[in-house]
């Protein structure tokens, strides 16, 4: 770019510095601005709020999304049906299994395949795997945000045995790219049965002492208990899911409610929610969905049936011109895929819905007339991945 004069050159100079703006506080007539990110600890990736301010108090807050915006959407059309899976592992990357069945289960009603049940079976034991292993991660991370260090190494130290259990399987601690239209990748390695046990095991000793330390600390209480309520009916007109919507008293989730594809209905399992719809009862509701998930491996586990891990598919993925919309309850909340095909190896489009993206929505009717201090903790119970945001 070429500046001629002075006063070109002081205004482009100025046009960068507000473009970088990060963190800062602005002073006007009308109250003061307070930017947070997009570069901060609190907001889980390249995430920006602009919060106008009266004194402490939040007048109105505006999320400003988009910096990762990676186009998975529109790649889809550009890749055949077995390499879109390695792209969707890559939206919520802590849950990354479980981002990758509602898709599969898309294209087998294409095709009109099931899996076997061997297959639907191990796919529900590594959903709620990944389930554990995200969710463990913003429990221990939610305390960090108030001020208490402890807890997130508890974390780290324990999502080791159920990440080391996901690698033992898939082959990928993050990214498992493990699922087949039709089936599995393969089959469960021996002795892999007795060691998740152990890792559930640690897991449930994990969740009680989140318990202990958090949940029974009267500073986080303190924080969190009565701030960022949200009320059953404005949690389903943002469209809320997962355990957000939980949190404020209504009782839906998916895997009772509408299940596709997996084995839910094989045990007996509990959805629990919370009347109070605070942060408080955000981390609540997800600290007894990791027990119950814990509770619904244990039964899989000593229930698994023999037989194959495919059905009968082309080697070559061609699925039959047709839509399909599938959504399954994800770590996160709803992720659902709206595919449709032309009869093509690639697809003709696709079009996600997550969970993080919808339940961000809220954040400027949640964020209004609340506390500065407050602001990270309201944005750590919403619990959002920011690659689930910007696709």
């Amino acid at each position: 770019m070429s500046i001629t004069t002075e006063n070109e050159q002081l205004a482009y100079i100025a046009s960068q510095a507000a473009d970088a703006r990060v963190n800062v506080e602005v002073e006007t007539d009308e109250g003061m601005t307070l930017n947070l990110g997009p570069q901060h600890p609190a907001t889980h990736g390249t995430l920006r709020i602009i919060a106008k301010l009266d004194g402490e108090k939040v007048v109105a807050a505006e999320p400003i999304m988009g910096y990762m915006h990676r186009g998975y959407e529109k790649l889809t059309e550009v890749r055949t049906y077995p390499q879109v899976t390695t792209l969707i592992n890559r939206i919520d990357w802590l849950g990354s299994f479980a981002n990758e069945v509602p898709f599969i289960l898309a294209a087998e009603q294409l095709m009109e395949v099931e899996a076997p049940p061997r297959a639907q079976w191990i796919r529900t034991i590594l959903f709620e795997l990944s389930r554990i292993a995200n969710v463990c991660l913003f429990l221990g991370d939610m305390a960090v945000q108030v001020g208490a260090t402890t807890p997130v190494f508890y974390a780290f130290r324990d999502r080791e045995f159920v990440l080391n259990q996901i690698e033992r399987v898939t082959g990928g601690r993050f990214h498992p790219n493990f699922d087949r239209i039709g089936g599995l990748k393969d089959d469960l390695p021996k002795g892999w049965i007795e060691e998740t046990r152990g890792a559930l095991d640690r897991m449930k000793s994990f969740c009680d002492e989140m318990e202990e330390l958090v949940l029974g600390n009267e500073i986080f209480q303190a924080r969190t208990r009565n701030i960022g309520v949200i009320p059953g009916d404005v949690a389903l007109s943002y469209g809320l899911s997962g355990a957000n919507l939980r949190a404020s008293g209504v009782d839906w989730d998916i895997r009772r409610d509408a299940n596709v594809g997996l084995v839910y209905d094989q045990v007996d399992w509990k959805v629990w929610t919370h009347p109070d719809g605070d942060s408080f009862a955000r981390f609540w509701v997800r600290l007894q969905e990791t027990r119950e998930a814990c509770n619904i491996i244990d039964q899989l586990l000593g229930s698994i049936p023999s037989g194959p891990i495919m059905a009968k598919v082309p080697r070559i993925i061609k699925v039959p011109a047709g839509e399909a919309y599938v959504a399954t309850e994800n770590p996160l909340g709803e992720m659902g895929y709206y595919v449709v095909s032309q009869g093509d190896l690639t697809p003709f489009r696709v079009k996600i819905r997550s969970a993080s993206f919808s339940n961000m929505s809220i954040t400027p009717w949640i964020l209004k007339d609340v506390f500065v201090p407050d602001i990270i903790s309201i944005l750590a119970s919403l619990y959002f991945i920011l690659g689930d945001i910007d696709r």
